[in-house]
């Protein structure tokens, strides 16, 4: 007889008091359940129930095995009821969180195709440079750039970000020449508010790493504003690929010291551990890993599997 068939006639038996009545609620036979336990006695070696005309009752090992019995089975039960959450349609509200830059030129452009995939899935989005709590803010996912405190969120990896140094050909033109970044020192540099990029600007380069402590008279916790800035010719700005990409495609802007790379910098996406995840949720997620987390041959971008921080 099938282990867990057996198990869930025992249990039921032993919840309402006889085989007889079990008998009745799984519509067989008395003696069909009383096979059934006895199997499961034989298989054992044990006896489960003590049984006279008028009564049963548990022993102290049937106790015992009841309860890991009715675990098992409840188990057994979200499993399936995963399985058939993972096939059904994604639909409801999604609450999504992510840095500006990236929310505003990576993960806009291409929400709408997650949307059109998932027509019964609403998204609202919201964009922030700071580290919002996930749990107490009521998000279902948030991007994170950086390294990742120990949480007990589910992290999934995605493509690492990456900076690019870079200024208007305006600023550059009778400026010093710029042929490390040691020479950063000798010109004005646009601040971004969070991170280290506050104080100081990183590079790996022929000579190995090198830190350069920066000085900004402009300040600004958005790349935005720090756009039109170095547009405007105000200074150099160290800022995201996503960000600067066109510009640096039209020559508004003009890539500097390519030999030195700014360290990129991990990113993932997180959620709340869920033994149940919804069917909008895990669409999400994979849309998320598929877009935005392949290898590439160009980047060098990695994907991986949840993992909790």
């Amino acid at each position: 007889m099938d282990r867990l068939t057996s198990m869930a006639v025992f249990i039921k038996a032993v919840d309402l008091g006889s085989f007889s009545a079990a008998a009745q609620a799984l519509e067989m036979s008395p003696q069909l359940v009383g096979k059934h336990v006895q199997g499961i006695e034989q298989r054992l070696g044990v006896r489960l129930l003590n049984r006279t005309t008028r009564r049963q009752s548990l022993t102290d090992f049937g106790r015992t095995f009841y309860e890991r019995a009715r675990g098992i089975l409840a188990e057994v039960e979200a499993a399936e009821m995963m399985a058939a959450e993972t096939l059904a349609m994604p639909t409801g509200r999604l609450r999504v969180n992510a840095p500006v830059s990236f929310g505003m030129h990576t993960l806009a452009p291409r929400l709408p195709e997650f949307m059109q995939r998932y027509p019964h899935v609403a998204v609202e989005l919201s964009l922030s440079n700071r580290a919002v709590d996930l749990i107490d803010e009521g998000y279902d996912v948030v991007f994170r750039v950086g390294a990742l405190s120990d949480s007990g969120l589910i992290a999934r990896s995605l493509a690492p970000y990456r900076l690019v140094l870079c200024a208007a050909p305006g600023y550059l033109e009778g400026r010093p020449a710029l042929r490390s970044p040691l020479d950063l020192r000798q010109h004005e540099c646009l601040g971004f508010s969070h991170t280290e990029l506050r104080t100081h600007w990183t590079f790996d380069g022929p000579e190995g790493r090198i830190v350069v402590p920066v000085t900004s008279r402009l300040m600004v916790d958005h790349g935005e504003p720090l756009m039109c800035a170095a547009l405007a010719g105000l200074g150099i700005m160290l800022q995201p690929l996503e960000l600067v990409r066109e510009a640096l495609a039209d020559g508004r802007l003009i890539r500097l010291l390519p030999a030195y790379e700014a360290p990129t910098r991990p990113m993932h996406v997180l959620y709340a551990p869920d033994r149940r995840i919804t069917p909008k949720l895990r669409s999400f997620l994979d849309f998320t890993v598929s877009t935005f987390g392949p290898q590439s041959a160009s980047s060098g971008r990695t994907c991986s599997g949840p993992r909790n921080f």
